[in-house]
């Protein structure tokens, strides 16, 4: 499969290898992002100066998604690929490094945003990362979107990038102003989150997506149902019945599943701890659709923050 996948890149450097890019054409940019949450910062900045385009579709999962022959192509044509890196597109790593090594402009932004390892879910946790090149990739979480403020510093991130591309912009301003909606969205979290108590601040999820989240606002993850940071593992028998033994143990009645994947095995852990446990849907690694509250970054981790805060809160 991966070879087949890997003829569009191919046809593409043929075909696309000696052609001018859109912003050398128009001084408009073509972004292309492979996530819709990625899509969202891209736009945010991009805004009327250029276009952006998105790879896997809303409500799609990220770790298997794998790419049209369209896509692959336009990837050879884009001004700059936004990527989150860090192992989330695990079903486009090889497209994207054959683009790549072709010559296209791919940022992966996930390691310059000081990410955290797996299970690093508490808020003392000392957060002095030296490099991205300091731990094992694999043992790194790439769900950074949680956190408004590493959010934050994307937007700079890339601004910087666009003005490799396109210099006639001035795309820190844009993306200055990205920035303080950022900040001040953290700001209104912690006022959401503000009604759970200390003592209930302990959450189970469908995989370990919501690190971040934690880290940031001082919750702590004591389990999920898919284990490591993939939706692709497998959980076996004993790992669901250790599950509910320590949701028995803390005393935790809510399981956070999520938007872009089935619910099943959360609501049969649900069903074995008893039946006060609820089962409350998070998006997390896509966007909503268009008027479901989550079709922004913004709205996505606001509506994510008062559906925690009213489940934890009771």
């Amino acid at each position: 499969m991966r070879n087949l996948l890997l003829m569009p890149v191919l046809l593409a450097m043929l075909l696309g290898g000696c052609g001018t890019s859109p912003a050398e054409e128009t001084g408009r940019p073509l972004v292309v992002a492979t996530t819709s949450i990625w899509g969202d910062v891209a736009r945010s900045i991009v805004g009327d100066q250029g276009s952006v385009e998105v790879l896997i579709p809303v409500g799609a999962d990220a770790h298997d998604y794998e790419p049209s022959q369209r896509q692959v192509a336009m990837l050879q044509e884009a001004d700059l690929v936004i990527a989150n890196g860090l192992g989330l597109e695990e079903g486009l790593h090889d497209i994207l490094e054959s683009a790549e090594a072709d010559g296209a402009r791919v940022f992966e932004v996930a390691p310059k945003l000081d990410p955290i390892e797996f299970g690093d879910h508490h808020l003392d946790h000392d957060d002095d990362h030296d490099t991205e090149d300091a731990h094992d990739h694999d043992d790194l979480d790439p769900h950074v979107w949680f956190d408004p403020i590493r959010m934050a510093s994307s937007a700079t991130l890339i601004a910087e990038r666009l003005a490799d591309v396109a210099p006639d912009v001035d795309w820190a301003a844009r993306a200055d102003a990205y920035v303080t909606e950022l900040e001040q969205l953290d700001a209104e979290i912690e006022e959401i989150l503000g009604v759970v108590p200390d003592a209930q601040r302990k959450m189970v999820t469908n995989h370990e997506a919501l690190g971040y989240f934690a880290h940031r606002y001082g919750f702590e993850v004591i389990g999920v149902v898919i284990p490591g940071g993939s939706t692709l593992a497998d959980p076996s028998s004993a790992d669901l019945a250790a599950l509910v033994a320590e949701m028995l143990e803390e005393g935790v009645s809510t399981i956070f599943a999520e938007t872009s994947q089935p619910n099943r095995l959360a609501e049969a852990v649900a069903a074995e701890v008893g039946e006060e446990v609820s089962v409350v849907e998070l998006y997390t690694e896509s966007l909503g659709e268009t008027r479901s509250g989550a079709a922004t970054l913004v709205g996505m981790l606001r509506s994510n923050a008062i559906a925690i805060a009213d489940a934890l809160s009771r």
